[in-house]
């Protein structure tokens, strides 16, 4: 019998989130939120892997200033798939305090991709969990494709991937000539068989000149062991490549709703003791990827 979507929980309310026990910077970007609106306005997927959770507008502009966030970045859910209408709508309620990553058919049009460009769209999602039994050389050629496709408008792309396919992707992205980011920072999970000399290579992909690293999803590499499993993992990505590390919270947390977004900005405190090095991952290089002065 196939199991049913996960259930999508109320989020926590905003007045028991924690407060930043760090001051957040001018201008400081969340890079990965979800955006969702009403199922009567915006379909889902034919079979999505959760149900409608909470995170609309509405929502996260409260959220904002108790987390001393002035701009964010919206991601395409799987939930839409590459219906890209709901992430659209929000850019052109929001403005410039945003920006977004689409998700795209292959064979999207030129004029397509220019509409999604003047709207704020500035990288395209690859969801490499979809295609990750896929054979290696189909992988790479879907990744090249769409690359040749967005360079053009000046995007960069954003790879959703199992630890283990970035693992056999690496000396691969070391070829890529396009600036890219790899989420919930390479997702190397031990359970998975990953092992040390993987992370070692990921982190000596950031020196390929175009490779970003995203401090997000702490909770699902750790799972059930405590954050304190995953400090290492970003200890490290700050100390060897602190101009390539960005942060996202994973708003609203899909299946995790429970979260306390406060906590996850606090853990930057650790991750990035440093003020000049938090500027850099919550300001400077956002600022860098979106073309932003």
């Amino acid at each position: 019998m196939s199991e049913g979507p996960l259930l999508s929980l109320p989020l926590r309310a905003l007045e028991t989130l924690s407060r930043p026990t760090i001051r957040m910077p001018s201008g400081a970007w969340d890079m990965h939120v979800h955006i969702f609106g009403p199922a009567e306005r915006y379909p889902h997927v034919a079979k999505p892997h959760y149900t409608l959770p909470d995170g609309t507008m509405a929502q996260y502009r409260n959220l904002m200033p108790r987390m001393g966030i002035e701009r964010f970045v919206i991601v395409q859910p799987s939930y839409y798939g590459t219906d890209n209408s709901c992430l659209l709508d929000t850019l052109a309620e929001v403005g410039d305090l945003a920006r977004g990553v689409v998700m795209i058919e292959p064979d999207i049009s030129d004029a397509e991709l220019q509409r999604f460009n003047q709207c704020g769209v500035r990288a395209v999602r690859l969801d490499l969990f979809k295609r990750a039994r896929e054979p290696l050389a189909a992988i790479k050629n879907y990744i090249t494709a769409t690359a040749a496709r967005v360079a053009p408008l000046g995007w960069h792309l954003q790879f959703y991937a199992p630890g283990y396919v970035v693992r056999d992707l690496i000396q691969f992205f070391r070829t890529l000539q396009i600036d890219f980011v790899i989420d919930h920072m390479g997702y190397m999970l031990e359970e998975d068989g990953l092992r040390s000399d993987d992370f070692s290579a990921l982190l000596d992909l950031l020196g390929c000149g175009h490779c970003y690293l995203k401090l997000s999803g702490a909770y699902r590499i750790a799972k059930h062991r405590g954050y304190e499993f995953v400090e290492p993992v970003a200890k490290a990505i700050v100390e060897r490549a602190p101009d390539r590390a960005v942060w996202g919270s994973d708003w609203p947390h899909i299946s995790y709703s429970d979260r306390d977004t406060g906590e996850l900005v606090n853990l930057l405190a650790r991750w990035a003791p440093s003020e000049s090095a938090r500027r850099k991952i919550l300001v400077e290089n956002p600022n860098r990827l979106f073309g932003v002065p």
